[in-house]
Formats: C-alpha cells, structure tokens, sequence
C-alpha cells in the first residue's frame, strides 16, 4: 500500500502540473506521514543527500558553463566550424552540428549550447535560406551532445545517484567517444536531410582562414583537454577540476578574450547559482524518494517484472531503454537520473551491463527527453529563438531522432564505444 501512495502521490501531482521537484518532495512526505515515520527522517534524508563534497562540482560546472556562455566564446567556435565543414552540402547545418559539439564541450549543457549556438546559427541559417525547423532541430538535437562531455553536471549526480559504484574519472572519459558517435549521427541527418531539400553549399575559406579560425577558438577549447590531463594524471580530482575550470574560464574571457563585461558576469553568476539551487532541491527531495524506494525494495520489484517479461539481457536492455525515454519526456534529467539510476543500474549490472555504460545510456535517454514534449526544454529554447511552434518543429523530427536513437543503441549494445577509453587512460577494470 505504502508503494502505491508514493507512485500515485507523484504521478498525480505531476498531472497536476506541480514542479518536480516538489512532486518528489510531496509524495515523499505523503508517504512518510502514512508510514508513520518521524518527521525527523524528511530532513535527515536531505541533508544528507546534499552534503556531499563531490557536489561540489556541480556549483563550479554549472558556473564555468555561463562563464563561457556569457563571455563570448561562442562566436569564435561558430567560426571555426563554419571553415571546416561550411562548405559541404547543407554547410550551415553541419557547421550548426559541429559547432554545438564544441561548444558542448566547454559548457557541458544542453540547455546552455542551444541558448548559445541557437541565438547564433538560427537567425544566420534563416538568412540563408534554410527552413527554420531544419535550423531548429540541426541545433536542439546537436546541442544534447553536452551533457556526454567532461564539464558535464550531471555525471556528477548519476555518479553519486550510482552510491558509489562507478569513478567520475572514468565516466569524464567514457562520455568522449559516445559524444563523438552522437556528432557523427547527427551529421549524417543533417546532411541527409540537406540533399533532400536541395540546401547550397558554401565555399571553403583556405586553410589559412581554418588556422585562423582554430587559433582563436583553441584557448576555448582546451578547457576539456585540461580537465581530462588533470584528473587522469592525478594533478587534481574531478571534483577539483570543475574549479579549475571556473578559474581558467575566468582568466579566459577576462584577459586573454577580454571579452566578458561586469553586466555579463553578474548574469552568470546569478544564472549558476539560480541552476544550483534547483539542482540541489532535487538531490534532496530525490534523496527521501531513494529512501523509500529502498525501503520498499523497488529495484528488485522492478528486476522481477522484467525477468518475467525475458531473461535476455538485449531485451532488457531495451526495456530500460524503453521506460527511461517515456519518464524523460515528463521529467527534468536531473531528477531523472536520480530517481531512475537506484532503480535500473542493479537491473542491468544483473544483465552484465557495466555501470559506466550504463551512465552513458542513462545521460543519452535523459538528453533525449530535454528535446521531447511536454518538458523538452532545449526543444522550447529553439522554437522560442527561430520563432516557430513545436507542433511545426517535431512533424520533420524523425531523421534527427532516429539519429539519437542510432547513437543510443551504439552506447547500449556496444560496450566498447563506452568503455574503451576509460581502460586505455585510467586502467579501468570495469
């Protein structure tokens, strides 16, 4: 019964169109009330789920990533891949993909790339002639290779949400090459999309303009080369990177750009610490959650059921797959992933699924849900940017989403794309 108050309470108040967060929250309590609990143990769960000092990363993550949003870094990026892919067919667009990689790189969000390279490569694409729900999802969908990257926040929470299990070094490393199959894929649409509706090709610069170019973006750029050196050299811990990262953006757009004004920094750090606090309401309120769900032992209730739907660990795995896209469509990726990684990591380590494979599956489905209605918020950011509704926007999505859904079932069927480089830089064991 209690089992049935928790999942109904938070259902319902999501139907009701409660946040999140206090969805969690409420059914949590609802649930504790019924239980009989102390009231004590609602307090005692979320300060425990926020103090924890590798939570400290998030703050700095979030902080380096409106650094570089605000500073003026994204116009130097734009430029370098516009020389280098901007003339192939559809030049636009694929510089669109490449650009949002790069940028993803340096900010490690979703939300910050779209609300970044949107504002640059929409209005630009349509000025060229491209339809705007080709520019709108070329760079929705491009900019959710961000939350794969090394300044990505929430391989900080699933590390944690994982309680342990997996090295936030090896899941900074693994996100690389599945972020690098995801920018593979979707250029491949965005091309395959850009011959179908006969788009132009641009001219290429010469190579003296792509060096130029890549020389002014570089500095930019090295801030993952920096967390990677550091954390896999042992110079500092990935805890201690996201503070290098703040202190090298800084130094970036203050001196060496000289492109970040006071007005801008102060936007920055009010937008960091506004995205910390709800991240942290989560982790707390997703804590009490977990502790229910521990109590009532949903993992093994949830393994039960899917080993009577198969044994096999392929269909397993597409059933994870399965129930994380529908929970990522109506639920933000941070508290997907702290709600959801409790529940199906044992499930798939039982199927023999490592647990850093298993984080890149679970960021790619989350990131999958930030472009999906009704809460796709990088899909909202570029419909708001290139002026268009959503309903427009998702009836030409398919080539992109089945662009996702083909790196998702890369990462999921292939342990390699995930694991390698972990092993061959940290000697990962997993």
């Amino acid at each position: 019964m209690e089992l049935i108050i928790l999942g109904a309470s938070f259902f319902g108040f999501l139907i009701l169109g409660v946040p999140v967060a206090f969805a969690i929250g409420l059914s949590a309590i609802c649930t504790i009330f019924y239980e009989g609990l102390p009231v004590a143990v609602i307090f005692q769960q979320m300060m425990s789920g926020m103090n924890i000092f590798s939570f400290l990363a998030i703050p700095f993550f979030v902080f380096s990533g409106e650094l570089m949003l605000h500073g003026g870094v994204a116009d130097k990026i734009v430029q370098l891949a516009k020389n280098l892919v901007g003339h192939i067919r559809g030049g636009l667009g694929m510089s669109n993909v490449v650009a949002c990689t790069l940028f993803g790189g340096v900010s490690g969000s979703p939300v910050a790339d779209v609300s970044a390279m949107g504002a640059v490569m929409i209005p630009m694409m349509k000025k060229e002639g491209f339809d705007t729900d080709y520019a709108v999802n070329v760079t929705t969908h491009a900019s959710l290779v961000g939350a794969l990257m090394p300044t990505s926040h929430n391989m900080i929470i699933y590390a944690l949400a994982a309680g342990g299990k997996v090295s936030i070094g090896a899941l900074i490393a693994a996100g690389l090459l599945p972020a690098i199959v995801l920018m593979a894929c979707m250029l491949v649409a965005a091309y395959g999309v850009a011959v179908k509706r006969g788009y132009p090709a641009g001219k290429f610069p010469g190579w003296a303009e792509v060096f130029r170019s890549l020389a002014a973006a570089l500095p930019g750029l090295l801030i993952v080369g920096i967390i990677l050196t550091g954390i896999m050299s042992g110079v500092f811990t990935a805890t201690e990177s996201a503070a290098v990262a703040v202190t090298y953006t800084m130094l970036l757009t203050f001196f060496i750009y000289r492109t970040m004004t006071w007005s801008n920094f102060l936007h920055a750090a009010a937008k960091a610490v506004k995205t910390t606090g709800v991240v942290l309401l989560l982790i707390g309120v997703s804590t009490m959650f977990q502790y229910l769900m521990g109590l009532y032992e949903v993992a093994d209730l949830a393994g039960n059921l899917m080993g009577k739907v198969s044994t096999q660990p392929w269909v397993i795995f597409l059933l994870i797959n399965v129930i994380l896209f529908v929970l990522g469509t109506f639920m933000d990726m941070a508290a997907t992933i702290l709600i959801c990684t409790p529940i199906f990591l044992p499930i798939a380590m039982k199927a023999g699924m490592d647990p850093v494979q298993f984080g890149m599956l679970m960021l790619i489905n989350c990131a999958l849900g930030l472009n999906t209605p009704p809460v796709g918020t990088t899909q909202f950011v570029g419909c708001a940017i290139g002026g268009i509704s959503v309903g427009a926007v998702m009836r030409t999505i398919l080539p992109f989403y089945t662009a996702l859904i083909a790196a998702l079932m890369f990462v999921t069927y292939v342990p390699a794309f995930s694991l390698w480089l972990p092993r061959l830089l940290m000697g990962y064991k997993g």
